[in-house]
């Protein structure tokens, strides 16, 4: 018995067959309930593409995909690690920067019903079960990279890194140095994007400080965009504070690097006058002595391409749950 057809969605759906194309296709031209119908009647029927029957019927298209929320620094050295891996293999890879969420929800359901990728490298993205259910439905092969505090979905394999565990850190050796006034300056993911990641550190390093009796007022965090410039307007803020924190931790180390950037220009000493401390020990890192959480950027990239060449291989061996360990690279800044 033949699979419901394009003509049978249109039909449950109430649009027409170009509508469903146009969903199918990722055009951000279909109107936002529209598109919900038209999914949830792909769903309902489970509906394949024919283009997908064909797809599977030919040998590999040799291409990984990698879905990413930025290109700031830490993912480029992860992304290093997944292209060096691939160089000497018959892959390609294809890479979609998934900024908002209506890249992320349109990026999904093109790679879940066009086969245009073998496998699929997310990283650190939060998105809806539904889109992740669709996925599988469809044989993609996905890899999961991200925060142990994110949603991880049946059917992927996953490496995880406990950031929360690593702000828990950097406040612990901050307080171990003897500093009482803190203050923070983190990521303002958009909402579905890297919203779990986003909070996790702050969280944390908030919890952290409580519990041994030091507050972090809410006028001492700093939420931004990855922009080091952006970040160097914030943290003037942060050292114009009637109360001048001695040590400030960011979640990302460029964050760090523009903090420095502003604490100089403000005459200050670091770390006499003020402590820096950053987060995923990107390559510059050591360069510019900044104390900061170590992750194994490049490592996990590495992991990540062998993971899902393995699923390609093999998709029925058992689903790969994996963390990695946060460590703290002490150097000058704090």
């Amino acid at each position: 018995m033949a699979g419901p057809t394009i003509y049978d969605v249109s039909k449950r759906a109430g649009v027409s067959i170009a509508t469903v194309s146009r969903v199918l296709n990722k055009r951000e031209t279909v109107a936002l309930d529209t598109r919900e119908r038209v999914l949830s009647a792909i769903d309902e029927l489970g509906f394949v593409p024919k283009i997908e029957a064909v797809s599977r019927a030919r040998k590999l298209l040799g291409r990984i995909g990698v879905l990413t929320p930025s290109f700031v620094d830490s993912i480029v050295d992860r992304m290093r690690g997944i292209t060096e891996t691939l160089t000497d293999l018959p892959y390609d890879t294809a890479i979609y920067n998934a900024h908002t969420p209506a890249l992320v929800e349109g990026y999904l359901t093109s790679l879940a019903f066009n086969h245009v990728v073998d496998g699929l490298i997310v990283i650190g993205i939060d998105f809806e079960s539904s889109y992740a259910q669709r996925l599988v439905a469809n044989h993609l092969p996905v890899v999961f990279l991200g925060d142990t505090g994110s949603p991880i979905h049946e059917g992927f394999d996953a490496l995880l890194l406990d950031h929360g565990e690593g702000a828990a850190m950097a406040a612990r050796y901050l307080l171990e140095q003897g500093h009482r006034r803190f203050a923070f300056v983190g990521d303002a993911y958009p909402q579905m994007v890297s919203h779990s990641l986003g909070d996790s550190k702050l969280d944390r390093f908030r919890q952290t400080l409580a519990e041994a009796g030091v507050p972090l007022p809410d006028a001492n965090v700093c939420l931004t965009t990855l922009d080091m410039e952006q970040t160097r307007q914030q943290a003037f803020r942060l050292l114009d504070l009637p109360k001048l924190p001695t040590a400030i931790f960011a979640g990302s180390d460029t964050q760090a690097i523009a903090v420095m950037s502003a604490a100089r220009e403000r005459g200050l000493s670091i770390p006499d006058d003020l402590a820096v401390l950053g987060f995923d020990d990107i390559s510059i890192s050591q360069f510019v002595g900044l104390t900061t959480i170590h992750q194994p950027l490049r490592e996990s990239g590495r992991f990540a391409v062998e993971t899902v060449l393995a699923r390609i291989e093999d998709n029925t061996k058992p689903l790969v749950r994996w963390e990695y360990p946060v460590s703290l690279f002490k150097r000058a800044t704090a």
